[in-house]
């Protein structure tokens, strides 16, 4: 049972890119993405689909020049929206991890959502390209998120050796890591989970 409408609008224009991105945290998984960039829509497909959010994300950006202010500035939007749908964090269980395979690719995602913005990433591979996307873009986008929506994250690869199959469990464990962290605790009655009453 929701305790509050837990959705959030977010809009970011700067002069390298125009973003709307919509989040509901109480969703069935539908995502409707268009980023100029499809690796990162199917990448988005997988969060929605893996951790039970709405997403609606619209983005233009300057990816003639390259995909990183586009892949930032969305990191940016998801985690001001996170943000604004937790607003005081009542009631969330707070913690979430998932360690996620897909063939030869492990990985594990552990943060917290704590109002404490810090991100460990842990991806050694050998090559990096998927088509025409750097994935090493990725760790941009969740510091981006991280800094943005006061989340605490580690992330590891533990294997993997398709840069696509590597991307594709990162995005599912991150997925069920916030699914999990942001569902609501019924035992906590709608409190903050902290001792200190604030997060």
């Amino acid at each position: 049972m929701r305790l509050m409408t837990r959705e959030a609008e977010i809009h970011r224009k700067t002069k390298e890119t125009d973003i709307r991105f919509r989040i509901d945290l109480d969703g069935q998984g539908q995502c409707r993405s268009q980023t100029e960039i499809p690796f990162l829509d199917h990448m988005f497909n997988l969060v929605a689909a893996h951790g039970f959010f709405n997403l609606e994300i619209n983005a233009k950006g300057d990816i003639q020049v390259d995909n990183h202010h586009t892949v930032e500035d969305v990191g940016i939007c998801m985690g001001k929206a996170l943000k604004e749908a937790l607003g005081e964090r009542r009631g969330i269980s707070r913690y979430g991890e998932a360690t996620v395979p897909m063939d030869e690719a492990l990985a594990r995602v552990v943060l917290d959502i704590s109002n404490r913005p810090f991100l460990s990433y842990h991806v050694e591979m050998p090559g990096s390209m998927v088509g025409t996307f750097d994935i090493r873009l990725l760790k941009e986008f969740f510091r981006a998120l991280t800094n943005h929506g006061g989340v605490t994250m580690h992330i590891d690869l533990l294997s993997g050796e398709n840069p696509h199959h590597v991307a594709e469990v990162i995005f599912k464990a991150f997925a069920r890591a916030l699914d999990h962290a942001t569902n609501l605790e019924s035992r906590l009655g709608g409190v903050v989970p902290s001792t200190k009453g604030i997060l």
